[in-house]
């Protein structure tokens, strides 16, 4: 299924899709969006091969994004994070990310389900400067620099209002994207989920980091390992990674491992011991102490709570 929509006078924008090859070189592909004379958002309700999201790229729109069906990882600026069913997160125009699904995730027919809008910011200008109500909402408020991921009862509330959007009219649809700019940008429920890179030398060398360790994160990655697949020697990775990510290396991979490990204990059957070896831990009592350090709470309490938040 998809449904397209453009609404209120705006100038056709170029959307860059930037593919990395080899982590090393750029292939830019500009993607003219279609004609906006008459419309000034994009809506989009999509069912797709999971195999076409994958692409890293940019926009100067903001863009919120609703996962329907499929889970796998999202890249946003420096960020690397799982991502799941009812997850919901705005991206800020010019950042650099991607939707990658994971394969195993696709229904019956081998994709992938999404809801997504994107807007420019001079559209939110124009709202707030034609309806008090609006600007009354949002006066005061600093927009986002940084990605965001909404909490439970935000990403609800935003999954209705793209539903009905998807149902009505083109007018109807204006109105509620009036009512879904409050409730994103007002939002408390919220946390980063990427800070920007602004130089593109940063953006390739962060992605290569990142994809190093989405591929590898199974086995144990020395930083030698690591240093030298970014050009560099120990000791200037570290001091290099620390200073942009705000944490060391070690713990990056720990993250991520602890973050995958909450997507299986959510969205699989399998033994907890089995997916303490399946992230790279390589001792599951060192894992649980972990994981409850992290999160709270053991894995399989974990595992019990998330399913319960998960009932009607």
């Amino acid at each position: 299924m998809l449904c397209i929509c453009w609404f209120v006078p705006i100038i056709c924008r170029k959307f860059v899709f930037r593919i990395f090859c080899n982590m090393t070189e750029e292939v830019i592909i500009p993607y003219e969006l279609p004609e906006t004379e008459d419309h000034s958002f994009f809506f989009v309700n999509q069912r797709i091969d999971a195999r076409m999201e994958a692409k890293l790229h940019r926009h100067d729109a903001w863009e919120l994004y609703y996962v329907m069906h499929g889970h796998g990882t999202r890249m946003a600026g420096d960020t690397l994070q799982p991502f799941s069913a009812g997850d919901a997160v705005l991206i800020p125009p010019s950042m650099h990310h991607y939707w990658e699904y994971a394969s195993a995730s696709v229904d019956g027919e081998g994709c992938v389900h999404y809801l997504m809008v994107a807007f420019s910011h001079s559209f939110v200008v124009q709202c707030m400067e034609s309806f008090p109500e609006l600007r009354n909402r949002l006066s005061g408020l600093s927009f986002p620099v940084e990605a965001w991921k909404f909490g439970l009862e935000s990403s609800r509330m935003i999954r209705k209002v793209l539903l009905r959007m998807n149902d009505a009219d083109e007018l109807d649809r204006l109105c509620e994207m009036l009512r879904l700019l409050p409730l994103i940008f007002a939002s408390s429920d919220h946390t980063v989920a990427g800070k920007p890179i602004y130089v593109d030398k940063e953006v390739r060398r962060m992605q290569q980091i990142c994809t190093y360790v989405m591929a590898h994160y199974v086995h144990a990655i020395t930083l030698e390992e690591i240093a030298a697949e970014t050009g560099m020697n120990r000791s200037a990775f570290c001091s290099y990674f620390k200073r942009h990510k705000g944490m060391t290396f070690s713990q990056f991979v720990t993250r991520y491992r602890l973050n995958t490990a909450c997507e299986l204990l959510k969205h699989s059957r399998k033994q907890v011991s089995e997916i303490c070896f399946l992230v790279g831990f390589n001792d599951l009592p060192h894992f649980v102490r972990t994981f409850t350090k992290a999160e709270g709470m053991s894995p399989s309490k974990y595992r019990k709570q998330y399913r319960q938040e998960d009932l009607p």
